[in-house]
C-alpha cells in the first residue's frame, strides 16, 4: 500500500510541476504582448489565407466593468490581431480599425484624465499603444465624447477623434470593411 501511495504522489508531484510549462505554451501573444492570448490551431478547418488583406472595423461600446480593468472588447481586438498572426497573416494584411463609442468611451483618456475621474491608472494604455504599433487605427467618435462632456484634449494621442461613430462605421462598409460589433 505505502508503495502504490508513494507512486500516486509522485505522479501527482510530476503533473503539478509540468503545468506552468504547460500553460506558457498554450496561451500565447504572437504579436500584441499585453492582451489578446490565443491558442494556436495550426491544424483548424477553417484558416485565414496568409496572402489576403482583411479589413475589420471593431465597433467598441461595451465599458469596463471596474475602472481597474482592461476593457474587455479592446481585448478582443488584440486577439483578433493574434489570432491571424498565428496563423502566419503579416501585420500588414490586417486593416483594423476601433471606433470607441457609447459606455466603452472611459477607454480612450490619456491618463492623467482618466486618474482624475477614476482616482487609478488607465489599464488600457499599454494595449492601445501595442494596437497601434501593429497598424490597427483607433478612433472615437466625437459625438459620444460632446455627450458626455469630455473634451478631445483628453483622449489618448494614440487614438484620433472621428466625427462620429455612425459615419465612421458607414464610411469603412462602404470601403469594403466587415463590421465586428463588440
Amino acid at each position: 500500500m505505502r508503495r502504490i501511495t508513494s507512486l500516486f504522489l509522485g505522479l501527482i508531484a510530476a503533473a503539478i510541476l509540468s503545468l506552468p510549462a504547460q500553460a506558457d505554451e498554450f496561451w500565447q501573444n504572437p504579436a500584441i504582448k499585453s492582451g489578446g492570448q490565443i491558442h494556436p490551431l495550426p491544424n483548424a478547418a477553417v484558416q485565414p489565407d496568409r496572402n489576403q488583406l482583411y479589413k475589420t472595423v471593431f465597433s467598441v461600446t461595451k465599458g469596463a466593468s471596474d475602472p481597474k480593468d482592461v476593457n474587455d472588447a479592446l481585448d478582443h481586438v488584440a486577439r483578433a490581431v493574434n489570432v491571424f498572426a498565428s496563423a502566419g497573416v503579416p501585420l500588414d494584411h490586417l486593416k483594423f480599425v476601433v471606433i470607441v463609442h457609447g459606455p466603452a468611451l472611459p477607454l480612450v483618456l490619456d491618463n492623467a484624465h482618466y486618474q482624475k475621474r477614476f482616482n487609478v491608472d488607465n489599464p488600457n494604455l499599454k494595449l492601445i499603444h501595442e494596437l497601434k504599433a501593429a497598424g490597427v487605427e483607433m478612433v472615437v467618435c466625437g459625438q459620444a465624447l460632446a455627450a458626455m462632456k469630455y473634451d478631445a484634449a483628453e483622449v489618448n494621442p494614440d487614438i484620433k477623434v472621428a466625427l462620429s461613430a455612425l459615419s465612421t462605421i458607414i464610411i469603412y462598409q462602404q470601403q469594403g470593411y466587415a463590421l465586428m460589433p463588440m
